[in-house]
């Protein structure tokens, strides 16, 4: 199981700052049963969001939607006929249910609301892809919903290496930049601007093993009532 955080709440500011109308996107699945992303934590967030901009007399027309799942394709369908009329998506998935919004809609920015921690086994035999590292520092919001720490075989943070070649990586033909991606995803929704935003280095002190309790449950894990 993917298990994630909320964002703390001036980055969620920051990413729908200049955004009239927005979609929140849930997801019902990993995200819901952490207590992080689920239809619940949709509408709190909303309603945080529509407090704090109604204060700064900033209002914002926020929507609300959670699908079964945002890192399956046939689940996003539900959203094709809503999508349309709203600037941004703010999706509360992880970091791949976050690049299928992207990826699905690329004329959107989708900005992620919260950072995928680390990801749980699921112990049955399939195929997978990988298309998050699971970080704790999620650039999405920055990138075009195209990560660069799985998407670049260089993992590289702050734009392409030397070996970038017509859009294809050094290591393969057949393998695309990741670098390019963010570069035409951010140029199709007039952002490039993102690009020129520098990452500073990740903290991986602590990394292992990890774990989270959400705030509000921490006295029951300490066993207090």
């Amino acid at each position: 199981m993917i298990v994630a955080k909320r964002k703390p709440f001036v980055e969620i500011m920051e990413l729908i700052k200049g955004y009239k109308k927005v979609l929140n996107v849930g997801c019902g699945t990993c995200v819901a049963v952490c207590l992080t992303g689920g239809e619940k934590e949709v509408g709190i967030l909303n309603a945080e969001i529509e407090m704090a901009r109604k204060m700064d007399d900033d209002p914002i027309d926020i929507g609300a939607s959670t699908v079964e799942r945002q890192c399956d394709r046939e689940f996003l369908e539900a959203l094709d006929a809503v999508v349309e009329k709203y600037d941004a998506l703010l999706s509360m998935a992880c970091g791949a249910g976050i690049q299928f919004l992207a990826e699905r809609y690329p004329d959107k920015p989708v900005l992620p609301a919260v950072d995928t921690t680390f990801l749980g086994v699921n112990q049955d035999v399939g195929w997978y892809e990988e298309r998050c590292r699971s970080c704790s520092s999620c650039v999405l919001g920055l990138t075009g919903g195209v990560c660069p720490v799985t998407m670049c075989a260089k993992g590289l943070y702050n734009g392409p290496c030397g070996g970038t070649n017509q859009g294809n990586c050094e290591i393969s033909k057949d393998q695309p930049c990741a670098w390019h991606m963010i570069y035409e995803r951010l140029a199709r929704q007039g952002r490039l601007d993102c690009i020129m935003a520098i990452s500073g280095p990740v903290d991986h002190k602590n990394q292992v093993p990890r774990s989270l309790i959400q705030p509000g449950y921490k006295m029951s894990a300490d066993g207090d009532t």
